[in-house]
């Protein structure tokens, strides 16, 4: 396979605020420039877009499209799991919304040391390995978001895993929390293949500092900001696939223009990412990816991901004086909380996987835009 997988959590959309309303027109024609460029791997998960993106991957892709032509994978949903019964439950569930009897990859989803228990208690590796054995599962493995120490655990206990899905790019890679470069390391120790997740860092890495975008553009002026972000996780190693949150069929022609033939980072590209990791570093605020994991549990109803994008974009405004961001903030809180409001609980801190101190960020928000 070729190494850009079409990762299906950031569809286009024909209300930017309704994650439901996915504009299956441009989704459709985006799936088919994707297959008829000779890339085939599409990677979804129960929860995304509110439940619709294993549906709209039906209507897209897997109705209009013989089986062999694509790759498919999907996450089995352990936050939702309450009993060992649940397993079977919600993978039958997500094959009839897929309309496939089986996935080519298939994985338990967001394990961290929470979870992870979780999927122990309910003998979720277990499960996977039963639905391969029965064809039902091509290749098995984990979509993982905590430290190395605890993936070495892992991986040593269940040797049987294919593969493991790794949030990999520039900017985390030597996160003291994140840690990518040395979840690679422990993933490449024990010979599991990698997928990478967030190479682009939640569109982060899209759109960088004035100062780190000339720095890039100054060595390739044809090449886009995100191009270096897949580049760096694909050249990596045991990397398989690379997915890349495409919303709009802009975004996917980048995308194809340079991974038709991918060529690998040389090293003189790499001491240009350590500049701009440096650069990024001084702008962004909060490191937060978009990924909305943090939103469900949140006992107050207050949009986390929204108010830290609206922090960052106030921290990197070089207008001070009138705040569109400010302007933005009020009109969220018609309808959601105000980010004062947030009473602490941790949900929010125990579901995210970049580990963000939320409920301190959330005073640093109320303080940007709450203030008379």
């Amino acid at each position: 396979m070729k190494k850009l997988g079409f990762g299906l959590m950031r569809l286009p959309l024909v209300n930017a605020e309704d994650q439901k309303s996915i504009d299956m027109d441009m989704l459709r024609e985006m799936v088919d420039l994707f297959l008829s460029e000779g890339f085939t791997y599409f990677d979804t998960a129960y929860m995304y877009h509110e439940y619709r993106s294993e549906i709209a991957v039906r209507e897209a892709l897997v109705s209009r499209h013989k089986r062999e032509s694509f790759t498919l994978a999907s996450k089995l949903p352990i936050v939702y799991l309450k009993e060992e019964a649940d397993n079977e439950k919600y993978f039958n569930e997500q094959m009839e919304k897929c309309g496939v009897d089986f996935f080519d990859y298939y994985m338990l989803h967001d394990i961290n040391r929470l979870s992870y228990e979780k999927a122990e208690k309910f003998n979720s590796f277990s499960f996977i390995q039963q639905m391969k054995k029965e064809g039902k599962i091509r290749r098995a493995g984990i979509s993982y978001h905590d430290d190395a120490e605890l993936l070495y655990q892992i991986l040593t206990a269940h040797p049987e895993l294919d593969f493991v899905q790794l949030q990999v790019n520039y900017l985390d890679w030597n996160h003291p929390a994140i840690q990518s470069r040395k979840c690679c390391e422990t993933a490449a120790a024990h010979g599991k293949p990698i997928i990478v997740m967030e190479p682009v860092k939640g569109g982060t890495l899209a759109d960088l500092p004035e100062e780190a975008e000339a720095l890039l553009r100054g060595y390739a002026p044809d090449a886009s900001a995100a191009s270096w972000a897949i580049r760096f996780a694909a050249s990596q190693k045991n990397v398989e696939m690379v997915l890349s949150g495409m919303s709009c069929t802009e975004q996917l022609r980048d995308n194809l223009q340079y991974m038709r033939e991918f060529q690998p980072m040389e090293e003189e590209e790499y001491a240009l990412l350590e500049k701009v990791v440096e650069m990024i570093n001084e702008s962004v605020s909060i490191p937060c990816t978009g990924c909305r994991y943090c939103v469900e549990g949140c006992p107050v109803s207050i949009p986390i991901p929204e108010y830290f994008a609206l922090y960052n974009a106030e921290q990197q405004a070089l207008n001070k004086g009138f705040s569109t961001q400010r302007t933005y903030y009020d009109n969220l809180i018609h309808t959601y909380s105000r980010a004062s409001e947030c009473i602490g609980c941790g949900s929010c801190e125990a579901a995210c996987p970049q580990h963000l101190k939320v409920a301190q960020y959330m005073k640093s928000v109320a303080e940007a835009f709450e203030r008379d």
